[in-house]
């Protein structure tokens, strides 16, 4: 079965595309992808398959019937149009072909996807072709009326060659059809690679792009060629939630690290870019991530879509400053800048808005991130302020990331139903499968984890997380003497990984729970070794400012509380003082297991949790620790 995007097709679709549609889903191999009209950079054909060992193929789709059909050639159709009226058209053939060149037009700027040598020298290195699909005619129609005199039958696949439910209909004619609609007629000797794919998706989709290593263009004949490295893209799973969110309420519940707040993001430019004078908000609890959505989105809406309007005169490319109708708030500063309140009136602006006694900014679309940490009130509010025609409400959520005691239920608090309206992302993609192991052993050991599957209600229960393949190294446990050897190794170790692993210093995190205890000044001693080392550092929970302003990528190790954490991603984290938790005055054990989980899963490779002091929670990382020690004392006498 095809991976399809979107998964479903719009309602609004004519019964042969919703036929093709399946036929094409059911019937192609498992690792092929099918758009089902794409936007590429302003165009829109009907299908477009991609397959491994296929290349790339553009399908255009027609309902006519005999009857439809007046006089045709090669470029020109004249036809009775659906009003009863005559009307001129484009050949489907045509219109298809010329999609096809689009597209081409678009791959051939990456010196990656072109052959530089040999026999098909300029061209891309992977076969691409086009076809034309008629629902309504059959084979016999087109001997009888002379069709194929101005269509190629390879190039053409009528009712009995897409319909299962047709005597004559044959998995593997279809699929020998498809594999031959190429104007180059090649096939592949080695199937297109996950990069190639990635690339060819990079280019075409850009709501799907993370990111990219741009290097200055490459000159080849008469064109330059971008030269692009380390491309990163949303997956295919996380493309289609993006593009078939819907419309009015919905709802993604996913794990740490499953890619929620990025799909939020590209649905926020899906939605501007269809939507040009919508006014949309973007909201979350905490500063420091509002500020990383803000840069995130910032990125999505001003990279150009032809990647060529970027400017290559300097090292950073910069972008074209687009029109920005997106805008993305931490709630408290929303109350008061926007709405110009603070918590304590919302339950009275909530009665006087219900009672249409007064008038706030209002909004088409909203889009909440990490809606768990949203008291009730908070929600009712932001539902009372979304167009009543829109009504876009776009909440993401992960209950085991929950830090805030918070009654939840999303019918009450906003007056709208999730029922058959939302998505689960239950695959981790940031971390190794190291790491997503062990935080996730450590949350169900101490969270109260058991006793909510069981009570298990239809927006409550917690989603264990999959991992990806990916390895990395076992997630580091340091046991130190005293909190000022804990950071000296700390120091040495971020230089080591800086040096030896060249992981950069912006792509490092040290999370702390407490500023002083009463013993030690924690955040003075973190710095003072920081610095006595020489490492560039940037406190990013200093105070308000510090949160809104930090920037990732300025070179500098970053320094955060846990709580300020949530959404952000590093290379390498060191958790320090771990010692500290649980936390002896916050009464909640289990908000402390969640943020100790969410500290863990902010590391994509290497994690470091260090401790001199001893609690519950370093009890069991101890036992960890002598676990691995006597493992490798077994190893070591079998060897």
């Amino acid at each position: 079965m095809a991976i399809t995007i979107p998964e479903t097709i719009r309602t609004s679709a004519t019964s042969g595309e919703r036929l093709l549609f399946r036929t094409l889903k059911n019937c192609l191999p498992d690792d092929y992808i099918v758009y089902y009209e794409p936007e590429i950079l302003g165009k829109r054909p009907d299908f477009v398959i991609l397959g491994p060992d296929l290349g790339l193929v553009v399908l255009e789709v027609k309902d006519y019937t005999k009857s439809t059909l007046l006089q045709l050639n090669s470029d020109e159709w004249h036809i009775h149009a659906k009003n009863g009226e005559q009307a001129v058209v484009k050949s489907p053939l045509k219109q298809a072909r010329d999609y096809m060149f689009h597209i081409v037009d678009v791959l051939k700027k990456d010196k990656n996807l072109v052959n530089l040598e040999g026999k098909y020298k300029f061209h891309l290195k992977f076969p691409v072709g086009f076809g034309a699909v008629f629902t309504r005619l059959y084979t016999r129609h087109f001997i009888e009326e002379g069709l194929y005199s101005i269509i190629e039958p390879s190039q053409c696949l009528t009712r009995d060659e897409i319909d299962p439910d047709l005597e004559g209909f044959s998995e593997e004619i279809l699929m020998e059809k498809i594999l031959n609609m190429f104007v180059v007629p090649f096939r592949l000797r080695e199937p297109l690679t996950f990069d190639d794919i990635s690339s060819i998706r990079y280019h075409l989709f850009p709501e799907v792009r993370i990111s990219a290593e741009f290097k200055a263009p490459v000159p080849y004949q008469d064109q330059l060629l971008l030269s692009l490295h380390d491309i990163k893209t949303m997956d295919l799973h996380q493309e289609n939630l993006a593009k078939q969110i819907g419309d009015k309420n919905r709802l993604i519940r996913g794990v740490a690290g499953s890619g929620k707040t990025l799909i939020l993001a590209s649905r926020a430019k899906i939605l501007s870019k269809e939507n040009p004078d919508w006014k949309i908000l973007i909201l979350c609890y905490n500063i420091s991530l509002a500020n990383n959505i803000s840069q995130m989105v910032t990125h999505m809406l001003n990279q150009p879509e032809d990647l060529f309007d970027f400017d290559f005169s300097n090292d950073s490319a910069e972008m074209i400053t687009a029109k920005n109708n997106v805008m993305v708030r931490n709630f408290h500063s929303w109350l008061k800048h926007d709405l110009k309140i603070n918590e304590q009136q919302i339950l009275g602006m909530i009665n006087k808005l219900e009672n249409k006694e007064a008038i706030l900014p209002t909004y088409d679309a909203i889009l909440i991130d990490e809606g768990q940490d949203f008291e009730s009130d908070w929600l009712r509010l932001v539902s009372l302020l979304i167009n009543e025609n829109t009504q876009s409400l776009l909440l993401v959520e992960d209950r085991a990331q929950t830090i805030y005691k918070r009654k939840r239920s999303y019918v009450q608090d906003t007056g709208l139903s999730f029922q058959g309206r939302s998505k689960v992302l239950s695959i981790n993609y940031r971390n190794t499968s190291q790491v997503v192991k062990f935080a996730w052993d450590f949350y169900k050991e101490h969270s109260h984890f058991k006793n909510k599957v069981v009570n298990r209600e239809i927006e409550g229960d917690i989603i264990a997380p999959q991992s990806t393949k990916r390895k990395g190294p076992e997630p580091a446990i340091l046991r130190s003497n005293s909190f000022f050897e804990e950071m000296e190794i700390v120091a040495r170790q971020i230089k080591k990984l800086h040096t030896e692993k060249k992981v950069p210093l912006h792509e490092m995190l040290i999370l702390y729970r407490v500023k002083r205890t009463h013993q030690l000044p924690i955040i003075d001693i973190i710095q003072r070794t920081l610095k006595k080392h020489g490492v560039d550092h940037y406190w990013i929970t200093e105070n308000d400012q510090t949160k809104r302003n930090f920037e990732k990528e300025d070179g500098k190790v970053k320094v955060s509380t846990i709580d300020s954490s949530k959404g952000l991603d590093y290379q390498a984290v060191f958790i320090v003082n771990t010692d500290s938790m649980p936390f002896p005055l916050e009464k909640n054990k289990e908000r402390e297991v969640s943020l100790l989980y969410i500290g863990m899963t902010r590391a994509k490779e290497y994690l470091c949790l260090s401790y001199s002091g001893a609690s519950e929670f370093t009890n069991y990382f101890d036992g960890i620790a002598q676990k691995r020690t006597l493992e490798k004392q077994k190893q070591f006498s079998v060897k």
